[in-house]
């Protein structure tokens, strides 16, 4: 990782001796995720020294003084608390996961107090879903992690939410999990008062490369079934992009203009199993994702696994999981 030092006035990019200071916040919420707090602040941090002087100041705000706990344990004292975090460009919303239903009023209304204000707001991971409770993502586009779009989706139906890796709009900054609020930040810093020669110079540095705003994420039940191999993967993305009005295996195999020998040849030797049998594993995954993040009926996730009978679903279920969905979905929520 790059240390902290000046760069002589020669080595730095063009048009940035006179960038004025732009002031982040970021909010730390309770199982916030920290590596997403780390690739929105570490590009800034590295900007800084790109230019040699502070002109990306950035803070972390809390609900409280105390320590703020990662989702992964690791706890995090505050800058400031919302009460006194005082003017601020832009504030981004680390979300936690799993996404809180309640006890989150006094948040909702701080983000309402500062978008009355001004204040250019985003989020990060889950953060979106707090700007939507606050009404505050209406006439926007957004995205958020894609374990968390249906529940977006189902809450929000009038929400223009999108796969994207990240999505601004105007002055809402929204973005996945993971690493992509990095691909934000470096798009942030590529717009006025920053420029492209910064963002590049930031990327150089994390040894990074640049993703546009419209890459999609990249589900994870094709990365379940660990394809490497082009048609298949093709072929596991037309599955996935088809639950709820399954396809025939002929009809995919001729979607790719492949054989439908070949196609189940390939399936065989890279996954060892039937195309058959994984796309029914990819409708099951599909199933347990809007148990587990929706409040969706089970006859409703049913149908929009492709199922036409819950007898079916059920027992397929219960194949696949060793546990009847009614009981899994109670299980997760009990441990949350």
């Amino acid at each position: 990782m790059p240390t902290n030092r000046s760069r002589p006035e020669d080595e730095r990019p063009d048009g940035l001796h006179d960038l004025r200071v732009t002031k982040y916040g970021f909010l730390l919420l309770h199982d916030f995720s920290l590596i997403a707090l780390a690739a929105a602040v570490d590009p800034l941090r590295i900007a800084n020294m790109v230019v040699g002087r502070r002109v990306y100041d950035y803070q972390l705000i809390a609900t409280g003084a105390d320590f703020v706990q990662s989702s992964d344990g690791i706890r995090v004292l505050p800058d400031a608390t919302m009460a006194d975090s005082g003017s601020l460009g832009a504030v981004f919303v680390v979300g936690p996961n799993p996404i809180p239903r309640r006890g989150i009023g006094a948040v909702l209304d701080w983000l309402r107090l500062l978008a009355r204000r001004g204040t250019a707001l985003g989020g990060l991971d889950t953060g979106s879903y707090f700007l939507a409770r606050a009404g505050l993502l209406n006439g926007y586009r957004c995205t958020i992690h894609w374990e968390d779009q249906d529940v977006l989706m189902e809450q929000f139906p009038r929400l223009t939410v999108s796969n994207h890796l990240y999505e601004v709009d105007r002055d809402r900054y929204t973005c996945s999990g993971g690493v992509a609020p990095l691909d934000l930040m470096v798009h942030l810093l590529g717009m006025p008062p920053g420029s492209r020669s910064l963002a590049a110079r930031v990327l150089e540095l994390l040894i990074a490369e640049r993703r546009s705003h419209e890459q999609r994420q990249r589900t994870s039940l094709r990365q379940y079934m660990g394809a490497e191999h082009a048609k298949l993967d093709e072929a596991l993305q037309v599955m996935e992009s088809n639950v709820e009005e399954t396809l025939t295996v002929a009809e995919i195999a001729s979607y790719l203009r492949v054989s439908q020998r070949q196609l189940e040849r390939w399936f065989h030797e890279r996954l060892g199993k039937t195309p058959a049998q994984a796309y029914l594993e990819i409708r099951l995954l599909r199933a347990r994702q809007l148990l587990y993040r929706t409040s969706l009926p089970l006859e409703e996730v049913c149908a929009r696994t492709g199922f036409t009978s819950m007898t079916h679903f059920a027992t397929r279920y219960k194949a696949q999981f060793q546990i009847a969905p009614s009981v899994d979905r109670r299980r997760y929520q009990n441990a949350l």
